[in-house]
């Protein structure tokens, strides 16, 4: 047989069973069409995405006064043509994770936290104009009750913020304490977080220093709150360009195995 004859045999063979293979895949997947049930449709795509973390160095505001992250060159450009620094990072620092390990000799470390609850209907509640007279102020159940008559259930699996304005100070000594050098910031108070205990609610945040407020002596949310095996996010930006019900929160938490917590980049979507 000739050359010729051969290739045009071998063309013939070839286009035979590409015809034969597209077949099967359209009937695999007609009978998939037809034996399977369409997902619901989970979320629309997002017009707007805002960062809800600060950016975050040595000079960022912690609560025992340390930086919170150094930074040590390991390798320069100059030298090997690329370059990376060793961290040094407190975990409670920046905008941050609170995990239950945190405040619980065996509870959830950060790296066990569930996936399904680092996404989530975000819910805001605004407490800006006490915030301005009273900087100590902390929301309490009557404020999510009052959230909930104006703006219907809380979601299943929220997550429930604190907005007082305080990320806007930040740079500014009164972030963290009042004149006198004592710490003065808006928290949770634990009527509130009781209360959000007897709903399926994955986490609470705030835009300050600690999710109780800065007078607190006993810190009586960090010791309710986490040990029920909640978490919390500490020191939120942005809160501010958000709607108080309607966006979805993204968590990026560390996940180093056994952490009380860690530093997170957290996105809101609306």
């Amino acid at each position: 047989m000739c050359n010729h004859c051969v290739i045009e045999n071998v063309k013939r063979n070839m286009l035979s069973r590409r015809s034969l293979f597209k077949g099967a895949a359209f009937a695999g997947a007609a009978a998939m069409v037809t034996t399977t049930t369409p997902r619901e449709v989970l979320a629309q795509p997002a017009s707007k995405v805002v960062d809800l973390t600060h950016a975050y160095d040595s000079t960022f505001p912690t609560f025992d006064g340390n930086p919170g992250i150094e930074y040590e060159w390991a390798v320069e450009f100059a030298q090997n043509g690329y370059q990376l620094h060793k961290l040094t990072i407190f975990e409670h620092t920046g905008t941050h994770i609170d995990a239950p390990f945190h405040f619980s000799a065996d509870g959830t470390s950060v790296d066990q936290i569930e996936p399904e609850k680092l996404v989530a209907p975000l819910v805001i509640v605004d407490i800006t104009d006490r915030a301005r007279e009273e900087a100590n102020t902390a929301v309490e159940a009557a404020d999510i009750e009052a959230w909930i008559s104006a703006n219907g259930d809380i979601p299943a699996g929220a997550i429930v913020a604190l907005r007082s304005g305080w990320a806007t100070k930040v740079k500014e000594a009164s972030f963290r304490n009042d004149a006198e050098g004592n710490f003065a910031f808006p928290g949770f108070g634990k009527s509130a977080t009781d209360l959000l205990l007897t709903l399926d609610v994955a986490a609470i945040g705030v835009d300050t220093l600690s999710l109780d407020p800065g007078n607190s002596a006993d810190f009586a949310v960090h010791n309710s709150w986490l040990p029920a095996g909640r978490y919390g996010i500490e020191a939120l930006a942005n809160l501010e360009e958000l709607p108080v019900k309607g966006a979805t929160i993204m968590v990026g938490a560390p996940k180093h195995r056994g952490g009380t917590g860690g530093p997170a980049r957290v996105l809101a979507l609306i």
